[in-house]
């Protein structure tokens, strides 16, 4: 073999290397680079570099620095704007996705799983739909009240203006004489100092863990569970060569997991932390918890029927796979 042949092959490895190299976009709903979630979408986009030799990578943008609103994530993802993201506020785009956060209906983390575990064929074929691939998800603790009003019972959220980040939150809310608003995470400091908004449902080692100065009171009153989706874009996932597929489909999985345990985790420390701080912190009534589930039992059903049969099965199988 010539000089001129090995170097023809070398240049022709070198370039084919090159051609197979690619780096992904990815975009989170998170503005905050300490929060377990982006914590998490980092150790995704580092594992991916280091298992495939860096011939796969992904540049995590934090939200807010691109132009792209935490509600249209997945569309953005289906465009092929970004090619990876973590979507929290999908619940606009894939509605179906909502029945795993109708208020009182999973209580725990052991019915989550069996609910999730349910739902995932049907999440993964809505999420299709829109051009995406659903590789995996986290949630994160329930969803609580946090307010910068005093706050001893469902009853005292009457005439008080709380964030949501769903219709159905939003439903809870109304129910206690309360007055939802949609915001994103990122939006809720500054409303919460200009009055725009009096409180949220988030979580100790969510929202809280950020938002606390502005949150006196908090009222451990388990509303729901919010959880995020860790998607791609269906063509560019595609593209991938199948090994590279297979390693970041096993690795967000893997992630996802992690992301939840340290969410959980990490919610009895922050509230140690919160109320070390002077934030008050009232434990729910069981009083509350019976009056909340006799209240919103029949909005399930009535958020199905809205919907149309497909939501009736969806809600029909959750009920069935967690026994209620």
């Amino acid at each position: 073999m010539t000089f001129k042949t090995i170097a023809a092959i070398a240049l022709l490895m070198a370039s084919s290397s090159f051609v197979q190299a690619k780096e992904l976009t990815g975009y989170t709903y998170s503005a905050v680079s300490t929060t377990a979630a982006v914590k998490g979408m980092n150790r995704i986009s580092e594992r991916i570099a280091e298992q495939t030799g860096g011939d796969l990578t992904i540049k995590v943008h934090l939200g807010k620095t691109l132009q792209i609103a935490s509600s249209d994530i997945t569309q953005a993802v289906g465009d092929g704007i970004v090619d990876f993201a973590a979507d929290y506020f999908f619940s606009g785009n894939v509605p179906i996705a909502r029945v795993l956060n109708l208020p009182m209906l999973i209580e725990n983390d052991a019915e989550w799983n069996k609910a999730y575990a349910a739902m995932e064929p049907i999440l993964k074929e809505a999420f299709g739909k829109q051009g995406v691939t659903l590789l995996g998800s986290y949630r994160y603790p329930q969803q609580i009240i946090f307010s910068t009003f005093e706050v001893n019972s469902l009853a005292d959220l009457s005439g008080h203006k709380i964030r949501v980040t769903s219709p159905e939150q939003g439903k809870f809310i109304e129910e206690f004489g309360g007055a939802p608003i949609t915001l994103s995470g990122s939006e809720v400091p500054t409303s919460l100092e200009r009055g725009v908004i009096e409180g949220v449902l988030t979580a100790s080692a969510g929202g809280a863990k950020n938002w606390h100065e502005f949150l006196p009171y908090n009222y451990r009153f388990p509303v729901n569970y919010g959880n995020s989706m860790i998607i791609a874009n269906t063509d560019v996932f595609n593209d991938l060569p199948e090994d590279q597929q297979k390693a970041l489909a096993a690795i967000v999985q893997e992630e996802g997991v992690k992301i939840t345990a340290e969410f959980l985790e990490d919610e009895e420390t922050q509230k140690a932390s919160q109320k070390a701080a002077g934030m008050t912190i009232v434990e729910a009534k069981d009083s509350d918890a019976a009056l909340a589930r006799e209240k919103l039992a029949p909005f399930w059903a009535e958020w199905a029927n809205q919907n149309g049969p497909e939501y009736e099965a969806a809600l029909k199988l959750v009920r069935e796979a967690i026994g209620k």
